[in-house]
């Protein structure tokens, strides 16, 4: 199916999204339509154009290819499912999400992967090709993030307060240096050739839908963030 968006307000556009029984849907002409594939499962949506907010929120069991950039809250609570952006993404990216996979081949704004969780096998990926803004990470509490800093060999790629409340799941960073300004309850240390092995089949996945070769990305000096154990976030909630 093929939806010409350019005269749909984007409650009709996500209407013919949600009737259609179609298993792949092509959309053109896509200018700030919101909420596209929301709760939608089982389906391949080709985004043409620039979505609005909260694409992919509550995402399960779908795919969604966007060729062009994203707004803000993409993948809002997603369930699972991929969504892969062929540009830059807004602010909140991963906003709450507990599973599923998000790919950005350029940079992310304020805010990606806040209150990212898992739950036992539930684990949600995001993968930033380029830069990210401040508070990369924000209150995680599971999930994997990773930013490769493309295009920014010369700086670190993360901005200020980096993992702020940070408190389960782990962030890998492609630099040479890590930011000056982690706060206490982040542990970080150069990530080990067991970590390379482990995030290896993201990399490799970012690197196909993107015609980037991922070898020599892994090649490259990573740093690993955790949760410091020593000092829990958990203890500004509770008394010892």
């Amino acid at each position: 199916m093929k939806i010409n968006a350019s005269t749909l307000h984007f409650r009709a556009l996500n209407e013919q999204i949600k009737a259609s029984n179609d298993c792949s849907i092509e959309i053109i002409n896509c200018l700030g339509h919101r909420y596209i594939g929301t709760g939608v499962t089982g389906k391949q949506i080709d985004i043409h154009g620039v979505p609005g907010n909260a694409l992919g929120a509550y995402l399960a069991s779908s795919t969604l290819n966007v060729f062009g950039n994203a707004q803000d809250a993409t993948g809002d609570t997603m369930d699972s499912g991929s969504i892969i952006i062929h540009g830059n993404c807004g602010d909140t990216t991963g906003y709450g999400m507990r599973g599923g996979k998000i790919y950005v081949q350029g940079d992310s704004g304020y805010r990606t992967g806040i209150h990212m969780k898992e739950y036992k096998d539930c684990q949600p990926v995001i993968v930033i090709g380029g830069k990210v803004g401040d508070f990369l990470g924000e209150y995680q509490a599971g999930g994997l993030i990773i930013v490769l800093g493309l295009n920014h060999e010369n700086e670190i790629p993360v901005g200020s307060f980096c993992g702020t409340g940070m408190h389960g799941g782990a962030i890998y960073i492609r630099s040479n240096n890590l930011p000056s300004d982690l706060p206490a309850q982040v542990s970080a240390h150069e990530a080990t050739v067991e970590d390379l092995i482990f995030i290896k089949e993201y990399i490799d996945e970012f690197g196909e839908y993107f015609t980037i070769n991922s070898e020599s990305i892994l090649k490259d000096r990573f740093y690993k963030l955790t949760a410091n154990s020593k000092n829990p976030y958990k203890q500004l909630y509770t008394h010892n």
